[in-house]
């Protein structure tokens, strides 16, 4: 479709066409779900349980750091966690098979999500512009994926080996629902995928002129609290694990910075030859 006739389709004649590209967003989804859903025994036995085990190779690493520096922890090198996974209704584990693949159908799914995005933004765009967003797919797909590895390799292990280990009273043993168990896979593998998103959103945004790098920079102070709040929300409540996650989103903002001013500096570039 050339930009000629995108400027002569009407208003809802985007509205349709926008429609066909969410249908084909959730139909490559639904194929991607299938695919988890068939695979059941390594989407749980080896994804969404990995980190429920003291052999998952978070732990064996932390447990190697806390030996070297002559820290006896028991917390990451003991033998198993100090509770058992139980379900507790009759369609809970139906239910949680359904919606795990449909998570897992999202995540796979998310290059083609994008690219479904982009084949409905792109046609409106000039060419300089459609050349200067070339790999957007690629690159925002790989930050994706890298937020999407450090959730469930950093966050969700912090996370479940904090609670598992945290008691209140002896007498209290933790028989933790299989539902609660996959919302924390879920929420932080996810959670931290769309936060590592944060220099492509920076890029557009910087594009259609709502932000600049001197406002980044007058309101880094403010997004530093943002980011300690973040961190403490996803994380469990203890130093360490809220600096380790804080780290790479303080890094991400930074690099959005960058990314700000090469967009800026590339339109004025452009104001002056027009």
């Amino acid at each position: 479709m050339t930009k000629k006739q995108i400027d002569e389709m009407s208003f809802l004649d985007h509205l349709e066409d926008l429609r066909w590209h969410l249908i084909r967003a959730t139909l490559g989804i639904l194929v991607a779900a299938t695919l988890a859903f068939i695979f059941k025994n390594f989407i749980f036995d080896v994804i969404i349980f990995g980190p429920t085990r003291m052999s998952f190779p978070t732990y064996e690493g932390l447990c190697q750091m806390s030996n070297l520096i002559g820290i006896d922890d028991t917390t990451f090198c003991a033998e198993k966690f100090p509770f058992i996974i139980q379900n507790r209704t009759v369609a809970g584990q139906f239910s949680a098979h359904i919606w795990t693949s449909i998570y897992a159908g999202f995540i796979i799914g998310f290059p083609y999500v994008l690219y479904q995005l982009w084949s409905f933004i792109s046609p409106g765009l000039k060419n300089n512009e459609r050349k200067n967003s070339r790999g957007f797919i690629i690159i925002a797909s790989l930050l994706f994926f890298i937020g999407v590895l450090f959730g469930y390799y950093i966050v969700t292990p912090l996370s479940i080996n904090f609670l598992a280990n945290y008691t209140i009273s002896e007498q209290i043993s933790n028989e933790f629902d299989v539902s609660s168990v996959i919302s924390i896979v879920r929420s932080s593998a996810i959670a931290a995928g769309l936060v590592f998103e944060l220099p492509i959103l920076i890029y557009f945004l910087t594009k259609v002129g709502l932000v600049t790098p001197q406002i980044l920079k007058k309101y880094r102070k403010f997004a530093l609290v943002i980011v300690l709040i973040l961190s403490a929300v996803i994380t469990p409540p203890d130093i360490a694990s809220q600096v380790i996650v804080a780290i790479p989103i303080l890094i991400l903002y930074q690099v959005s910075i960058y990314i700000s001013a090469i967009v800026v500096r590339n339109q004025k570039r452009k104001e002056k030859h027009v």
